[in-house]
């Protein structure tokens, strides 16, 4: 073959490759994979406020500094930036709100329209604020609700209540994260108020706490409208459950769906629940994905479970380091039931899309070129001790004192005056249970701050390989509804 001849083929090889690659201004979602290769199943994971530094430090508390947690083997990743519509840093229902709903929200917003402004409730005839006073926007669709559309089975499960920001951006629409009773109601099929986008038949799965939004002031709850909500469901045919033995005797029956509150409102952190009242966030999982597994096959239309370990946030707000990190934990080890059920149901995952990432960062820091710690155990702090040389020796700060690894850049426990004027710090003191890490700037008793970076993603199954790069919150909405071919 002349040269001339080789150069041609090459240059038409060549524009038949460029061919294959979209150009740079086509988006993503444009494309679609063939309908028999798209996710039949899609779960999504969200660490509400599991930040970079979280990860890392959990993944050191866990298994030490070359270990992994579930979410490093995810083969597909990418960063995700969190900014809001109004802010640079997100709370967690603007967060959730833009994964569910391809719209960058407001704080404090919960699936609504572009713009739509936050109102804060007004108080009800209790003197609990939960009384609309929304005057703008309408609904933005969800992710769910799009999944429903399409037959999908619906499933969520939290360790926080289920009207928090987070689960409530899956299947609900409020100006204001705290319209909590308005969010229950909006549960109950055929009663005043209910997200009818959801169907004739609302979720087939709910999973986490939130009581006293369902039930009447009269009997303890927050309802001043006097509706029993649960009682309402049960008779909708729900099964309603409430405790971890209720929650092992649901028996799979994909014609009724199956509620279960645990908590009258959040849930404990794992390290101190009652296991025979509260289950644990991979039982719940565990027993969503046996409830949806009937329609994950070849005759179902397939299911979309959205699963929230919601209580990461909560100790990093507290400045507790060790419970953030335990439950962190805990939702890898929820994660992982997840992808091993999954696995068993749909090898290779060849019809199913599990996306893990989180809503927001905090300031929880690593500080200081401390030696390299291990995993904690009983007997060694790891990354809950403190900052030490090579020869173990503490490191000490300027004043001589010594210092954790784990800090924030916000929260309540800031040293007044000197370092040096409070006694020093040991292993046994800041690992305990209760201990509040140091912070930069003061804040109120529980009330750390998020932070602004990116978080990660992590991404396996089908349609996995479209998440890549540095991408924004709301463009996950669409890569999933790309992936799944709703």
């Amino acid at each position: 073959m002349r040269l001339s001849t080789l150069a041609s083929a090459a240059m038409i090889a060549a524009l038949a490759g460029c061919a294959a690659v979209p150009p740079a201004s086509q988006p993503l979602a444009a494309q679609q994979a063939p309908i028999e290769q798209r996710a039949r199943n899609v779960i999504f994971f969200l660490g509400d406020g599991m930040g970079l530094n979280t990860l890392t430090a959990a993944r050191i508390f866990h298994a030490g500094e070359e270990g992994e947690l579930t979410i490093d083997r995810l083969p597909e990743s990418a960063f995700v930036k969190t900014f809001s519509n109004d802010a640079m840093v997100t709370d967690s229902a603007a967060g959730m709100a833009a994964y569910m709903t391809g719209v960058k929200q407001n704080n404090g917003v919960v699936s609504m329209s572009f713009g739509t402004r936050s109102v804060a409730p007004g108080k009800d005839a209790n003197g609990n604020a939960l009384v609309s006073k929304c005057e703008n926007g309408s609904p933005a669709t969800t992710l769910l609700e799009l999944a429903r559309s399409r037959g999908m089975a619906l499933g969520v499960v939290t360790n926080t209540s289920v009207t928090d920001a987070t689960p409530a951006s899956s299947y609900g629409h409020a100006c204001h994260r705290k319209l909590e009773t308005d969010l229950a109601a909006m549960l109950v099929p055929g009663g005043a108020g209910y997200n009818s986008a959801l169907g004739a038949r609302g979720l087939d799965v709910l999973f986490g706490g939130g009581t006293q939004f369902f039930t009447p002031f009269a009997r303890g709850g927050k309802r001043a409208d006097n509706r029993d909500l649960l009682a309402e469901l049960g008779q909708q045919g729900f099964r309603v459950v409430a405790d971890t033995a209720g929650l092992n005797a649901l028996g799979v029956n994909p014609r009724q769906p199956a509620i279960g509150l645990f908590a009258p409102n959040h849930m404990d952190y794992d390290a101190t629940r009652d296991g025979a009242k509260q289950p644990s966030l991979t039982e719940m999982t565990r027993k969503a994905i046996d409830l949806l597994a009937p329609h994950a096959g070849n005759q179902g239309k397939g299911f979309f479970l959205v699963v929230e370990g919601g209580l990461i946030d909560h100790a990093l707000h507290a400045t507790l380091g060790k419970r953030a990190l335990q439950e962190t934990v805990s939702y890898n080890a929820a994660m992982q039931a997840a992808l091993d059920k999954m696995e068993a149901l749909d090898p290779g995952l060849k019809n199913t899309l599990i996306v893990a990432t989180a809503d927001h960062d905090h300031t929880l820091l690593l500080n200081g070129y401390t030696v390299r710690t291990g995993k904690t155990t009983p007997t060694n702090p790891g990354v809950l001790g403190l900052v030490r040389n090579l020869d173990g020796t503490p490191k000490l700060d300027r004043e001589g004192r010594p210092f954790t690894i784990i800090g924030f850049g916000t929260g309540e426990n800031r040293i007044n005056g000197p370092r040096a004027s409070q006694p020093a710090l040991t292993d046994e003191l800041v690992t305990r249970d209760d201990y509040h890490q140091e912070a930069v700037v003061r804040t109120r008793t529980g009330a750390e701050t998020h932070g602004g970076a990116d978080v990660y993603l992590g991404a396996a199954g089908a349609g996995a390989e479209l998440f890549r790069g540095t991408i924004d919150n709301t463009r996950v909405f669409s890569l999933i509804k790309t992936a799944a071919g709703l």
